[in-house]
């Protein structure tokens, strides 16, 4: 009988991911939804003397946004439930700048109910943001407003369903309308809205959400909204010096490598230039959308790409197309993977090798990994394709209940003659490193090599890609 000791996983190594940011993960790609009394003024941020008689969209119609995120790939919605103007997207009891002082509907719509229905059933989840600043409110700045905000918060989180994130945004403080006074008003970040106080609200009402800051607390900013994170990204990062609307963008795109908490990187782009619709622009181009997801998704972030609706309250024709363009292209990427079920080696396994064998990389299942010895820093895995096989993409993933581990890679093919070819190299993995090679490659071996690790390697997937081939 084998013992305990040579079953057992490895040790976890460092902080680890919980079980509401693992569902996160998973999801990889979802959607933000700017869309209020900005969409009909074709302003970005709303001063907040904003009428509530201009939002007045002539279809809106949330199904249809749920529908087309569903058709490209997207796991969830986030909406801007209220943003920097204090319009409130929902009936709330505590404000009368709301949309149920607007003409759509005769005042009794409710945007946030009808997108919620919406994701149900598309077999979406669910997203808020709520912004912090408030340009409308005649009490920003004091501890008035903090008790307002706690109130429309608690509405959100309490009438919706299941959320899966709340997120609050790093804009705080300026000029404003604030009820007539238009002045400017300067807040203390650090201290003005009691995040922790907030944030221990949204675990009591919503236990299974993940929060987006700066800070997290479980999923931070990655830095920039150009639509990627760096080569290196690490999920973990020192929380010191960091606070909502205040950081290190070099910090919080990177991470870092001896982080003492798991806040993995968001990264949050729009498909057009602005983050509300504006008639003259037009959505990014099929390359730019491919290019985004290869270096956020696929570095190791979620990608949340903003699709605003227009003032129809539609996800306008020409964004659909481009959406569809991107679904296919992204099927026609990963359409087959020619290492699947193939036989695997490893210079080196855990143990006695069960449950942590080699082929667990290539069967499919994200569950089950292999695992080196735990002295071991340096390891390599063959996968055997059978035949000469065609790929130009590969995904790796490593298995991360145990922690970020893997620090730099690289992999090699066995071309014609039996000659080794160094195909691809990069630095961390984590969740998913996703690579597209310079042109397809012919193989019948392909060996992953672990060239430095913090830990034993712990590596959950290897997959390769025949549909990826690039011009």
């Amino acid at each position: 009988m084998t013992s305990k000791s040579r079953t057992a996983p490895p040790a976890p190594h460092g902080p680890v991911p919980s079980a509401r940011q693992l569902r996160w993960h998973d999801m990889e790609f979802y959607g933000f939804l700017h869309f209020t009394v900005n969409t009909f003024t074709d302003r970005e941020w709303g001063e907040g003397d904003e009428s509530p008689s201009v939002f007045n969209p002539t279809a809106l119609d949330t199904r249809q946004w749920a529908r087309v995120a569903k058709d490209a790939g997207m796991k969830g919605l986030i909406l801007t439930a209220k943003h920097h103007d204090g319009f409130c997207l929902w009936p709330s009891r505590h404000t009368e700048h709301s949309v149920k002082n607007a003409p759509w509907k005769n005042g009794r719509g409710d945007v946030v109910k009808e997108l919620s229905e919406a994701c149900r059933e598309h077999g979406l989840r669910l997203g808020v943001y709520l912004s912090p600043w408030d340009r409308n409110h005649a009490d920003y700045g004091t501890p008035r407003y903090i008790d307002y905000y706690e109130k429309q918060l608690e509405e959100v989180l309490t009438r919706y369903g299941d959320l899966f994130m709340v997120w609050f945004d790093g804009a705080n403080g300026g000029s404003g309308y604030y009820g007539g006074a238009r002045e400017t008003r300067r807040i203390d970040n650090k201290t003005y809205y009691g995040f922790p106080r907030l944030w221990e609200r949204v675990r009591r009402l919503q236990p299974d959400a993940v929060m987006f800051s700066d800070a997290g607390p479980d999923v931070r900013w990655v830095g920039n909204e150009h639509g990627h994170a760096p080569e290196t990204s690490w999920a973990k990062i020192k929380p010191e010096g960091i606070y909502v609307g205040e950081a290190d963008t070099k910090r919080l795109g990177q991470g870092e490598a001896d982080g003492t908490v798991w806040r993995p990187a968001e990264v949050d782009v729009s498909i057009r230039k602005g983050w509300f619709w504006h008639a003259n622009e037009r959505p990014k181009s099929l390359d730019e959308l491919l290019d985004i997801y290869f270096a956020s998704v696929g570095r190791g972030a979620c990608l949340n790409l903003n699709l605003p609706p227009d003032q129809r309250g539609l996800i306008p024709d020409e964004d659909v197309a481009r959406l569809t363009e991107l679904r296919r292209a992204l099927d026609r990427t990963f359409g087959k993977d020619v290492a699947r079920n193939k036989r695997v080696t490893a210079s080196s396994v855990q143990g006695d090798g069960h449950p942590f064998a080699p082929g667990n990389i290539t069967d499919g299942n994200k569950k089950t990994y292999w695992a080196a010895d735990d002295a071991v820093r340096q390891a390599e895995l063959v996968v055997d394709l059978g035949r000469p096989a065609q790929f130009a993409c590969l995904r790796i993933e490593e298995h991360i209940p145990l922690g970020q581990r893997i620090e730099a890679f690289a992999v090699d093919a066995r071309t014609g003659g039996g000659a080794w070819q160094q195909v691809a190299a990069a630095t961390t993995i984590g969740p998913r490193r996703i690579l597209r090679l310079p042109a397809a490659v012919t193989a019948d071996q392909v060996r992953l090599r672990i060239t430095a690790a913090q830990a034993c390697p712990a590596v959950a997937t290897l997959e390769l890609y025949d549909g990826g081939a690039q011009s």
